[in-house]
């Protein structure tokens, strides 16, 4: 959770830096380079005691399959729940 002027500059969950990543720049010099998300879906059913981004995530860490990360703000009125990030 951020500013919108803040998450576009400074995207700091790993979700969030890979649908940013997808985003079309209308400019035909600029060269993007697309974040490929991976894996399985966790179950929203059934889910585990983990980060919900585990199995697709390029940043995993033992952390995450400990449970969620809580909600941190990294600066002011940034906040983010990533065990990789703070």
């Amino acid at each position: 959770m951020a500013s919108s002027k803040e998450l576009f500059a400074n995207p700091l969950h790993p979700y969030t830096k890979a649908l940013l990543s997808a985003v079309l720049i209308p400019e035909a010099d600029v060269v993007q380079e697309r974040i490929q998300l991976r894996g399985e879906l966790s179950s929203p059913i059934d889910p585990k005691d983990e980060c919900r981004f585990t199995k697709r995530c390029n940043y995993y860490c033992e952390e995450c399959g400990k449970g969620m990360p809580p909600l941190i703000e990294v600066s002011p009125g940034h906040f983010v729940a990533c065990h990789c990030v703070g």
